[in-house]
């Protein structure tokens, strides 16, 4: 670490847990800032999850299910936590529980933080190719789950309409594009 990176450096004097779930915890540190100011963080701590970019036919299959903190439904690309030895192998059980697609080839694109600012939770982006149908196996929260394919223009359109606001996948799209080279399709329709 650098002499400036230490001088921007928060201290923590203690930490506390103040709420648990099965599915996440909230903590409450007390803090000196960088300038000696003594202050509180709290912050959530949720496991590390996997997007799956399943690409096919310069398309891309979404999932659209209901979701309880936006009380709304939302499309998105595949994601979540499963048991799994690897990550790879956690992108492709959580692709063929929510899709029923199974993928030749999964790579690995990078790791995004979730909500720097909120959460420890970071998320692993993989893009699925050579895919082959068969039945999803959804738990039972995801019963009302359903899927379909997007040409790659159409979704960015749903990006731009408003109908794709989920941000990891926005983030793993951005992602896809600067490593896959792509270029964004109709750039004079951006902002319209």
């Amino acid at each position: 670490m650098d002499d400036q990176q230490q001088r921007r450096s928060i201290t923590t004097i203690s930490t506390r847990e103040v709420y648990r779930n099965p599915w996440m915890s909230v903590r409450e540190d007390e803090i000196v800032h960088p300038d000696g100011t003594p202050g509180i963080y709290g912050y959530i701590q949720r496991a590390d999850f996997v997007l799956v970019i399943p690409e096919e036919n310069d398309g891309f299959h979404l999932v659209e299910e209901y979701r309880y903190p936006i009380r709304r439904r939302s499309w998105s690309f595949p994601q979540g936590s499963a048991k799994a030895p690897t990550r790879q192998d956690e992108a492709r059980t959580e692709l063929a529980e929510e899709t029923g697609l199974r993928a030749d080839d999964m790579r690995f694109l990078g790791r995004l933080d979730n909500s720097h600012g909120l959460s420890d939770q970071s998320m692993h982006v993989f893009v699925a190719t050579g895919l082959t149908a068969g039945e999803t196996a959804r738990e039972p929260t995801e019963q009302d789950m359903r899927q379909t394919w997007v040409s790659r223009a159409e979704f960015e359109q749903m990006i731009l309409r408003g109908e794709v606001t989920d941000a990891s996948s926005v983030a793993a799209y951005g992602l896809y594009r600067l490593k896959t080279g792509s270029e964004p399709e109709k750039p004079s329709q951006l902002g319209n």
